[in-house]
C-alpha cells in the first residue's frame, strides 16, 4: 500500500505531497485529523469555491459502490447515489473531501450553526472577493489576536450548501 508524506523543497519553501513506501498504519503516532467531509448538492458548483477560490487541489473524484461506509455514517438513503471528491491542500493531502448526493433531498441548516470548517488562506481580501461575488452569505472582516497566532484576520461564509467556513489568514 502506498501513501503519502509531506516534503518540503528548500529552494523555494513550497511544500508537497509525494508519495512514500510506508504505510499510514506504519507513521501512526496517535490522533491525527485526516480531513473534513461536507455533503453537497453538486460537486462541481462546490469546487467552483474549494478549488478554484479557496485552492485546494483535486485528489480524486470517484463514484461510491453501493456498500459504501458513508451510506451508513452520514444516514443517506440507498436509493440515492454518491460521487465522493477528496481535495488537497498545500500542505497536506485528502484534508478535505465533498460528498455529492443526489436523489434525495438534502436537508437544510438549522441554526444555531452547528459545526464550521476553518481554513488558513492568504489574501483574504481578494479571496472574500470571490466569494461575495458569487453572493454567498457572509460576515464582516475582523481583525483579532491571540496567543497562539498572533495578529490574525478572519471571516466566515455559508457555501452552497449551508456549510459554515472561516477563513483567516495570519498577519506578519
Amino acid at each position: 500500500m502506498l501513501c503519502f508524506s509531506q516534503c518540503v523543497d528548500t529552494a523555494t519553501e513550497k511544500t508537497t505531497a509525494v508519495k512514500s513506501s510506508k504505510t499510514e498504519k506504519a507513521m501512526d503516532t496517535g490522533t491525527h485529523f485526516k480531513r473534513t467531509t461536507l455533503l453537497v448538492k453538486d460537486i462541481d458548483k462546490s469546487l467552483t469555491i474549494y478549488r478554484d477560490i479557496l485552492g485546494f487541489t483535486v485528489y480524486s473524484i470517484t463514484e461510491s459502490d453501493a456498500d459504501s461506509y458513508s451510506y451508513p455514517v452520514f444516514r443517506i438513503p440507498k436509493e440515492a447515489k454518491i460521487r465522493f471528491a477528496t481535495l488537497n491542500s498545500p500542505d497536506q493531502i485528502r484534508t478535505m473531501a465533498l460528498s455529492e448526493v443526489k436523489g434525495i433531498e438534502l436537508p437544510k441548516q438549522q441554526q444555531p450553526i452547528m459545526n464550521a470548517s476553518v481554513i488558513r488562506i492568504k489574501d483574504i481580501e481578494g479571496t472574500m472577493k470571490k466569494i461575495i461575488d458569487l453572493g454567498l452569505e457572509h460576515t464582516e472582516l475582523k481583525v483579532d489576536e491571540s496567543e497562539s497566532a498572533g495578529l490574525f484576520k478572519e471571516q466566515s461564509f455559508i457555501d452552497f450548501d449551508g456549510h459554515l467556513i472561516v477563513v483567516y489568514e495570519l498577519i506578519p
